[in-house]
């Protein structure tokens, strides 16, 4: 690849998968062979061609609605837990982590986060182990099929994740199921976020600029618009909304594994519109408990990887912690204890 191809683009590509819900070979292959192309000048694409209907998307929105309109008091019954589940109020994280830019000012948007199921009596709760305990939801008198229509949708997602697991296996020239062993548990958010609209003012964001931890996003938006992505000029390219698309980027996690061979770029949201936004990204990472180092494929004969081996639930809990208000908080007390 031409270096001079990494990082310049104007628009975000789109590419259908329907391919990979099929058992055409050479469709399947092509379609990974786009999606390596993208992954590695730009790190972000629209995915289309998914059967995940629109309604299933638009009634995890309406969802996320009800759910921001209930009184703050209702809300703060779920008060986003240890376990990283649960509702996290208005100006409750501020990217102090990003590698992209000095972030001083906390992120203008509200927020609630599902992750994957964990019963109370799972070995992984017993153990204390961390992010693993049950989501939390709301009273059903309070939002009616709330939790039905989010684990609906949470699973039509990870069917979605998991062939795109595949299609970046083989796009990497790898057997297609060579990575599904790392994604036994995985680690998954849905994070319902509503952003207000924001007023001008210098460093505030609905979203300040940042790379994503993990594996990969895939981000369904309303019809507000406001995600942009900086590209190697430094500019910011829009990520306007696309019918029936989700928007899929690499996050850091993938950008390690692969050597930088695929690039995690910066993104933000400002939401200017006048209009309230609503966006819902679903995360899909490897179990906590796996290791993550440059596949080798993706290291050059004679040269040693980029960087070391990390336990993915190391490398997650340290951003974690560091990012979200009421986790430094519970860790000063523990300090000052």
């Amino acid at each position: 690849m031409d270096a001079q191809e990494r990082g310049d683009f104007s628009e975000i590509p789109i590419l259908d998968v329907s391919a990979l819900y099929g058992d055409d070979e050479g469709a399947i292959r092509a379609t990974a062979a786009t999606l390596r192309r993208y992954l590695e000048t730009i790190g972000f694409l629209y995915v289309t061609g998914h059967p995940i209907p629109r309604a299933d998307v638009e009634a995890v929105r309406e969802a996320s609605k009800r759910f921001f309109a209930l009184p703050e008091a209702e809300k703060a019954k779920l008060k986003i837990d240890k376990n990283f589940r649960g509702y996290l109020p208005f100006a409750g994280s501020t990217i102090v982590t990003s590698s992209v830019a000095t972030v001083s000012k906390p992120n203008q948007s509200e927020s609630i986060f599902f992750m994957h199921e964990v019963g109370a009596d799972d070995p992984r709760a017993l153990a204390d182990k961390p992010l693993q305990g049950p989501n939390q939801w709301p009273d059903e008198a309070a939002v009616a099929g709330f939790r039905q229509t989010i684990e609906h949708y949470v699973d039509e997602m990870g069917t979605l994740a998991r062939k795109m697991v595949r299609a970046i296996a083989l796009s990497l020239g790898l057997p297609s199921d060579s990575l599904d062993r790392h994604f036994e548990q995985p680690t998954t958010f849905l994070r319902l976020l509503h952003y207000p609209t924001q007023p001008q003012e210098e460093g505030l964001f609905g979203s300040a600029p940042h790379t994503d931890y993990g594996f990969i996003t895939l981000l369904a938006q309303d019809n507000v618009g406001g995600l942009e992505v900086k590209n190697k000029a430094g500019d910011w390219v829009p990520a306007p909304p696309v019918p029936d698309s989700f928007v899929m980027n690499v996050g850091d996690i993938l950008a390690r594994w692969s050597n930088d061979q695929f690039v995690s770029t910066p993104h933000r949201v400002i939401n200017r519109s006048g209009r309230e936004r609503y966006s819902q990204p679903f995360f899909f990472d490897p179990s906590m408990d796996e290791t993550i180092e440059a596949l080798p494929v993706c290291v050059p004969a004679g040269t040693q990887p980029k960087y070391a081996p990390v336990l993915y639930g190391d490398y997650l809990m340290e951003r974690i912690d560091k990012n979200y208000h009421y986790r430094k908080k519970k860790a000063a007390e523990a300090a000052a204890s």
